[in-house]
């Protein structure tokens, strides 16, 4: 293998570190190279791979937005060995990155028309990525309206706070709607589960886009929610990031089907998800 492998990682240095919960912590990276931080391309759902030299490496969502220039970052939850090692590292060391992988929101589909966004947990780290790239100055007039639904176990839970009740409650044309499945004394906003929330708020279904990311689930409902108001297959969109090892279609760990989430997905509409087989 030579240097210009795609499957060896390119070395980054982690150059901000911000807590979002007890268990999700965001990473703000630059490539050691500026060249490959210049050519990077990523388009907003793609993910890439993050790794820990000797360690191995995962899955994770690029969460910014292409149109912040010059850096990336990555919303991780610990769960597993290699999740769990990068919450130990600090600003300054350094990863291996290789990517973007996997297709991306169909944005250029979108322009004109209303988006609602639903995401719940650290499914909101995925839709980030979309939401900043249509809230950017450069951007905002091409889309309609933009609702963000989100919600979390509890207030603590919630990701992205200064996003969610900063940043882009202030945007033009924008709503953000956040609810927690148990409140507390100090949660004064709405109590209930997402896809309940969803149907009590009704936006309805006409030149409207829905996109949809969060615990399996919450999907499930958020979908049957979203049948139920009128929304078509083709109008509702959603990730998987499932069992995906190399990113290159290569290894068939993430074949659903004839369809690679790596390559395929991981952004598909619910008419593409419904041609895939039973087993999924």
């Amino acid at each position: 293998m030579g240097n210009n492998s795609p499957l060896i990682p390119h070395p980054a240095t982690i150059t901000k570190i911000i807590d979002e919960t007890s268990d999700v912590r965001t990473f703000q990276v630059i490539f050691d190279d500026p060249a490959i931080m210049e050519n990077f391309n990523n388009k907003p759902g793609q993910v890439a791979q993050l790794s820990i030299f000797g360690l191995g490496e995962a899955t994770i969502s690029i969460t910014s937005s292409p149109t912040r220039q010059g850096l990336l970052e990555f919303s991780v939850k610990k769960v597993g060995r290699l999740t769990t090692a990068l919450h130990q590292l600090e600003e300054g060391c350094r990863i291996g990155i290789r990517g973007p992988y996997g297709n991306h929101f169909p944005y250029e589909q979108m322009v004109g028309k209303d988006i609602l966004f639903i995401g719940g947990g650290i499914g909101l780290a995925p839709l980030r990525s979309l939401i900043d790239f249509m809230l950017a100055e450069e951007n905002r007039q091409r889309f309609g309206l933009v609702d963000i639904i989100y919600g979390a176990r509890s207030a603590d839970d919630l990701c992205f706070k200064s996003d969610i009740i900063e940043r882009w409650p202030t945007a033009p044309r924008t709503v953000v709607h956040t609810t927690v499945d148990r409140g507390d004394m100090s949660w004064t906003g709405h109590v209930g589960f997402v896809p309940s929330y969803l149907e009590e708020i009704n936006p309805l279904p006409q030149n409207r886009i829905a996109i949809t990311c969060g615990p399996p689930i919450m999907i499930k409902f958020v979908l049957q929610a979203l049948e139920k108001m009128g929304y078509t297959d083709q109008q509702i969109i959603t990730t998987l990031e499932l069992k995906m090892k190399c990113g290159i279609g290569k290894c068939g760990r993430c074949n659903i089907g004839s369809n690679f989430v790596c390559l395929d997905g991981p952004v598909f509409t619910l008419a593409q998800l419904k041609e895939m087989p039973p087993e999924f």
